[in-house]
């Protein structure tokens, strides 16, 4: 139905795209080398063969992944050359928006790299991406959108002691709390350190998210966090309903101000509630009023399909709900998730998506604008608007230039 040409040149967001599981593999190999880092491999096919593969037998062997990028990513110039690099192969694909999301404590080294100093190597690699392609005549004429990317920092739904040198420190200062409390605790700090880090020097932090284990870790641990950073007016992205059900997306809503929700891959599943005794007529209208809710106040779904796949036992492509959610008409945009990980990217989602769903003209220009309408990008609302009409109008050329009508699709 649509060429690999124009689905490539069309205008795309990537919003749920994390940094350390989208690590180019030659980079990984090269950064572990330098840091004396040990792989299982240190060859590109091997890597791929033992450890990033097309699929996975669980969640814990896909996680299993992180556990090498994240030890090479805990130094500057480390920070800075990965998200140089992806942000070159999110506007390679024809992305003019992402927002990268990464959980700086995971990075930081307390007395050697604060988390501040991880936030600006990030930053300092997006810029640099951003300024060269920016420079491309077509962008600087004013003929195409420019480009541009945001900063989603992740607080984690729980961490361990032995997940990074800044855990092991937060652990033992706070060694007498709770458990709970130590989690909500870390997250309260990272909101405090991301909103003087905005104000100070104006970095394009957007948004705060929650990130890890779901089930058996509610977003309630991290209220205390994500009403602070609703008080610094800072965006809120959560995950849920990846690894739970339609109560953990309600309470990402309700307790965290969830303006977006990251997967949402549970949201219409009957099975998925605390309340065993429930009946099934109740949890079907739990369900319906939720989705109604999300619909009307424009509650953005950040779908990861091949992620999905990839760590949901069981699930095909067919079982995906992504369907459900059109038909519902909800806000969505296809996401990445992780491009090395889950060897994908948003053009390869889109036309996977495409093919399995049909998706019309229509279907494919509101998922791909929706990416636009619901970022949280970092520029004056005005400004924003603007920017999402040249984006549209550009979409809309390329629509005629390959004889594409959205308009005669419903």
């Amino acid at each position: 139905m649509y060429s690999d040409d124009f689905l490539k040149r069309i205008p795309k967001t990537d919003l749920h795209c994390h940094l350390d599981g989208s690590i180019r593999l030659s980079t990984l190999i090269d950064l572990a080398q330098e840091q004396g880092v040990t792989l299982p491999s240190y060859t590109v096919d091997g890597l791929k063969d033992l450890v990033f593969k097309p699929a996975y037998n669980n969640l814990e062997e896909y996680l299993e992944c992180f556990a090498y990028t994240t030890a090479v990513l805990r130094n500057a110039k480390a920070l800075e050359r990965v998200a140089y690099e992806l942000a070159v192969d999110q506007f390679d694909i024809g992305c003019r928006y992402f927002e990268v999301r990464f959980a700086p404590q995971l990075n930081a080294i307390p007395g050697e790299l604060s988390i501040e100093q991880v936030i600006l190597a990030v930053n300092d690699g997006l810029q640099r991406a951003i300024k060269e392609y920016n420079a491309k005549p077509e962008v600087a004429s004013g003929d195409e959108p420019e480009y541009c990317a945001g900063i989603v920092l992740c607080a984690m739904r729980m961490f361990t002691a032995d997940m990074s040198p800044y855990y092991k420190n937060f652990w033992e200062v706070h060694q007498h709390e709770t458990a709970k409390r130590i989690y909500g605790l870390a997250s309260v700090a990272l909101v405090a350190t991301a909103g003087k880090l905005r104000d100070a020097v104006d970095v394009p932090i957007v948004a705060l998210d929650i990130a890890g284990a779901e089930a058996g870790f509610p977003a309630s641990d991290h209220k205390e966090a994500f009403e602070l950073a609703h008080k610094k007016f800072f965006f809120k992205t959560v995950h849920a309903g990846e690894g739970y059900g339609p109560e953990s997306i309600f309470q990402a809503i309700t307790d965290c101000h969830a303006e977006r929700i990251g997967h949402g891959f549970h949201l219409f599943n009957t099975d998925h509630f605390s309340n065993p005794n429930r009946t099934m007529e109740s949890r079907q209208l739990y369900i319906n009023r939720l989705i109604q809710y999300m619909a009307t106040m424009r509650i953005c779904i950040e779908v990861c399909v091949t992620s999905n796949l990839q760590t949901i036992p069981g699930t095909t492509l067919a079982d995906h709900p992504i369907k459900r959610m059109l038909d519902n008409k909800m806000a969505i945009t296809l996401c990445s998730d992780n491009t090395t990980v889950s060897s994908t990217d948003v053009l390869k989602e889109l036309k996977m998506t495409v093919d399995a769903f049909q998706l019309t003209p229509q279907q494919l220009k509101d998922i791909s604008i929706t990416g636009f309408k619901r970022s949280f990008m970092h520029k004056d609302y005005v400004l924003k608007r603007r920017y999402v009409r040249k984006v549209i109008d550009f979409y809309e050329r390329l629509e005629r230039e390959y004889w594409i009508n959205a308009s005669s699709s419903s």
